[in-house]
């Protein structure tokens, strides 16, 4: 299955290490990201849990949760924890899925058989709170994700969902942002009351919206 921009995510029920997942309720009112490492027990993926359980803190300000997912059990994601936390320096703090069988990582079309015929590729799907899907990212098993990039992506996706803006290149939260092209001058005179800066007729440079 592929998932495209847009797309409701497909919810379904399935074991982790914190319980019983029901997804769409598990998301509540708030963001998710839904993110795939291709198998316990490896270098790169505990690299990465790591990393994410240290970056708890900004996911939270941001009302995101996260979850992971491979094809493992979750009795062998309960082992590997130790692993990680003796290595990375930090305990798991969010829950991992536990898909042996397969059925979630199919249903958002985690599996890509050209690179790994049975294993997880490292997906990441960033979830609204309306259940709809966001972002998708799709990275090969060998690279490790810059989790500091997917956080960045949040912070524009939230903007832009509340105020009629888009996030330039490289653009960090705190930095200008560019109002969208279908919003008129005089519409922008009233979200946008302080001015912004024309380069072009397209191209209307403002503070970001606080």
């Amino acid at each position: 299955m592929s998932i495209k921009l847009g797309d409701t995510a497909p919810d379904f029920t399935a074991p982790s290490t914190q319980g019983d997942i029901k997804f769409h309720q598990w998301i509540g009112d708030g963001w998710a990201v839904l993110f795939s490492h291709p198998k316990d027990f490896t270098p790169v993926c505990t690299t990465e849990l790591g990393e994410v359980a240290k970056l708890k803190s900004e996911f939270e300000k941001r009302h995101c949760k996260v979850i992971g997912l491979s094809v493992d059990s979750v009795d062998e994601h309960e082992k590997w924890a130790s692993d990680i936390e003796e290595t990375q320096g930090v305990a798991l703090n969010f829950p991992l899925i536990g898909d042996p069988d397969r059925s979630v990582a199919n249903l958002y079309g985690m599996i890509h058989p050209k690179a790994l015929d049975t294993l997880t590729v490292r997906s990441v799907f960033v979830i609204g709170p309306d259940k709809k899907v966001k972002l998708t990212l799709t990275y090969p098993a060998s690279t490790g994700r810059n989790f500091q990039e997917i956080l960045r992506t949040i912070d524009s996706l939230q903007l832009t969902a509340k105020h009629q803006v888009a996030t330039p290149v490289n653009w960090k939260h705190g930095e200008d942002v560019i109002i969208v092209p279908a919003l008129s001058d005089e519409q922008a005179k009233e979200k946008f009351p302080g001015g912004w800066k024309t380069l072009k007729p397209y191209l209307r440079v403002v503070a970001q919206p606080k």
